[in-house]
Parts: structure tokens; sequence; C-alpha cells
């Protein structure tokens, strides 16, 4: 299945993602307001997230995201559990494991590092949160909100 092109992760097949959200130990989290070249919720804000590709690890894949969409490194992580994730997508129906982690960042190296992504990034605490928010973040909220 892996191999198999025309097959599509999440729609033809459960995709696991890892879920971030990338703290500085000061209260504070980062997130990104995705742009219109993302591949759906575009214009709300989300923490961050990466499909785990065939033959790579979660930890690789939590790192290699991180650095890729906010150009620093892991200094530390915690598992905060799972979520099912349906949702829909163009029209289909989609299915995620959701593998989501609290990760320690230095907040004065976070930069946008996919513009063509992401339009905006800002630093926010839980009791001052955007509007538009990414349609699951709200329920990643809920299911930890006395971890983070």
């Amino acid at each position: 299945m892996p191999g198999d092109l025309s097959l599509k992760k999440g729609q033809d097949y459960i995709g696991v993602t890892a879920v971030y959200f990338c703290h500085d130990g000061q209260g504070s989290f980062v997130m990104a307001k995705r742009s219109k070249n993302a591949r759906d919720e575009h214009g709300r804000w989300d923490i961050g997230a990466g499909g785990v590709e065939f033959g790579d690890s979660v930890e690789n894949t939590l790192k290699k995201e991180i650095m890729e969409e906010y150009c620093t490194d892991v200094l530390g992580f915690e598992f905060l559990g799972f979520r099912d994730v349906h949702r829909e997508e163009a029209g289909r129906p989609t299915h995620w494991i959701a593998l989501d982690f609290k990760v320690l960042v230095d907040r004065k190296k976070v930069k946008i590092g996919e513009p063509h992504k992401f339009d905006e990034l800002k630093w926010f605490r839980l009791a001052d949160l955007p509007a538009n928010l990414h349609s699951q973040l709200p329920y990643f909220l809920e299911k930890y909100k006395e971890r983070l």
C-alpha cells in the first residue's frame, strides 16, 4: 500500500499524524495561520502536525516536521495521548490517528519555515486564543487542558 501512489493517506487508508503543541516553557505556545496554499482550513490558526511516513519513526517525524514548519529543534517533548480524527476533505471523509505531543522549543529560534503554507506565526496563551481556530484544535485543547 505505501508504494501505491494512487492511494491517498487518510482517505483510502487510515493516516497517522504527529500533532505538536510547541511551547516556550513560560506559558506561551506558537500557532501558524494556514494560507490559501495549505491543504485545507485556509485562514485558520493551527498548532502544527505532520504525517508519519512509512519506515520513519514517530519521534523522527516530530523533530523533522517541527524543523520544517518552525525552523527549530525539539528541546523536549511529552506524549499526551491520541485522538481518532474524522473530518471531510474535498467532500470525502478522512480518518487519521493523531498522536498528540507537548513540545518544548526555543522561542527565539521559531520562525515560519514553510511560507507557502503559512501566512503568519504568533505566540499565544491559552487564555488569549485567536478567532478562527483549526477545526480540531478545540478538541485537542479540551482533552489536554490540564496538561498544557
